[in-house]
């Protein structure tokens, strides 16, 4: 059996996290590390390791994901975002459980526009 993820032990509230927001499947933190004015994550509670491997086993569960991200855009800035997912460690995965990066705000301030 796997140790469970950074994710998950946030939720379990074995380490600290600031959950913003959850549903029964979902639920969503302030990025540690923020990247832009708004820069939250969307979290699915079944952990996998990647959007690929979500995609392929419940792509309902990745369309939960990317309808919160909006919500949260309205709620929290202008409805504007980026939605971004990293596969990989190339990429920058750090945490091997799938989780959508949430940035709103200017992000013309910051060096995330255009990539």
């Amino acid at each position: 059996m796997s140790a469970s993820s950074l994710f998950t032990r946030i939720l379990d509230g074995e380490i600290p996290g600031e959950i913003v927001a959850e549903d029964e499947r979902l639920f969503v933190l302030r990025d540690i590390n923020p990247q832009a004015a708004l820069h939250l994550l969307v979290v699915p509670k079944r952990e996998y390791v990647d959007v690929v491997e979500l995609a392929a086993d419940d792509p309902a569960l990745l369309a939960e994901m990317v309808a919160m991200a909006g919500r949260l855009a309205r709620e929290h800035a202008d409805g504007d975002f980026r939605l971004l997912f990293n596969v990989g460690e190339n990429s920058g995965q750090t945490v091997p459980h799938v989780h959508a990066h949430v940035l709103a705000g200017d992000l013309r301030e910051t060096n995330l526009v255009g990539r």
